[in-house]
């Protein structure tokens, strides 16, 4: 009677995991919609105008196109298809590679970026490790110090072995 149970109760464990494999598995011939992402979400693309290889490029709602007529901004700001900057009071610039344009009017040149993202890693730093880069300042000094002893000590040592020769 024990062994009827027993095996009675593999075979309803089996035949249970075969049904679960089966459910688990997709019908064949469909295919899972991928999910949409939000041109919001794309990382690192600004509505705005920047310079790409030379070419003006107009960027909005997250799709870039080159820019064909010269497109005038929020503040009165005016941007040619070749770069040419002209602000509401007169003044004209040239955008060069790397630089931007906010749909507001704002320039920001490749510089600026560059500095931010650089403060910004400054700060991300300090917040993960506070105090580690004040720690690491005072070790980099410390060896500088020590390499300029040793290299002191150096010719100290030559200058001396140079006394012994000439006796």
């Amino acid at each position: 009677m024990k062994i009827k149970n027993l095996s009675f109760g593999v075979f309803a464990l089996a035949f249970l995991n075969i049904a679960a494999a089966q459910a688990q598995t997709a019908r064949p011939g469909r295919v899972q919609p991928k999910p949409r992402v939000a041109a919001s979400a794309i990382e690192g693309i600004k509505d705005g105008i920047s310079m790409q290889k030379g070419r003006t490029v107009l960027t909005e709602l997250g799709i870039s196109n080159p820019l064909t007529a010269d497109k005038k901004l929020v503040n009165g700001t005016i941007i040619t298809p070749a770069g040419i900057v002209t602000t509401p009071n007169g003044t004209t610039t040239q955008i060069t590679e790397g630089d931007y344009v906010s749909l507001t009017g704002r320039v920001t040149s490749r510089r600026a970026v560059a500095d931010a993202d650089s403060i910004a890693k400054v700060m991300v730093f300090d917040a993960k490790y506070p105090g580690k880069r004040k720690k690491m300042e005072a070790e980099a000094e410390r060896k500088a110090k020590d390499k300029a002893k040793r290299e002191e000590e150096k010719a100290k040592a030559k200058a001396k072995a140079e006394k012994k020769k000439k006796k």
